[in-house]
């Protein structure tokens, strides 16, 4: 075995990550859409064509974060779930630890949830993680309404747009207004358990009949 490839390794290991981590400063700092690969090889000190034999494009960097970010989302819900009694805790404690991750890193939450630059779409790897939080999300809907603890239309596919909604609505009025502020100090921020408790007393079986809604139109 060439003992000179674990080196050559780490080392590229280590120019990838600087890569990425510099991308997310630019794009802290003039938008995601403002990302800039001359400016990135610029700050990290490598000319572009060498940034190229790590990203083949400005959409690689971009599809490489936006993977990131919906592992960072997944695992986060991950977590919560795993920490917390089934059913309605679970949820509220996911949803918390979503709006808490998205106040933490602001760049990669803006791509995942906002789409920002036009010409940029996912590919199906990195969207993969996406598809794995919402179906964590489902499961705690689900074992919330066997519970009791919601009606059964919260189990569909528009409970969990509106689960999203909650917390992705809530953190974007946050980050276009205040985003510097903490998850408990931002205006907005600070208001997603209050959001969130609308979402669960319009779901609460015995009040006001939830008929089951049909697929939302995204």
């Amino acid at each position: 075995m060439d003992e000179t490839r674990g080196p050559q390794r780490r080392r590229r290991a280590d120019t990838r990550r600087e890569i990425l981590d510099t991308a997310v400063d630019v794009m802290r700092e003039r938008g995601v859409a403002g990302l800039s690969l001359s400016e990135v090889a610029r700050r990290v000190g490598i000319r572009q064509p060498s940034l190229y034999k790590h990203f083949a494009s400005l959409n690689a960097v971009y599809d490489e974060l936006f993977r990131e970010g919906a592992e960072q989302q997944r695992d986060v819900v991950a977590r919560a779930v795993k920490g917390s009694p089934p059913g309605l805790p679970a949820l509220t404690a996911a949803v918390e630890a979503l709006g808490r991750l998205a106040m933490t890193f602001p760049v990669h939450a803006q791509l995942v949830a906002w789409r920002p630059v036009p010409e940029f779409a996912p590919s199906p790897e990195a969207f993969g993680p996406s598809v794995e939080m919402v179906e964590l999300v489902r499961g705690t809907l689900r074992d919330a309404v066997a519970a009791g603890k919601l009606d059964p239309a919260a189990d569909s596919d528009a409970g969990v747009a509106l689960v999203s909604i909650v917390v992705s609505g809530t953190v974007t009025q946050q980050l276009a207004n205040e985003p510097g502020a903490t998850y408990e100090e931002g205006r907005f921020s600070s208001l997603l358990p209050q959001a969130f408790a609308m979402f669960v007393r319009h779901f609460t079986p015995g009040g006001e009949p939830c008929t089951r809604p049909g697929p939302p139109t995204l």
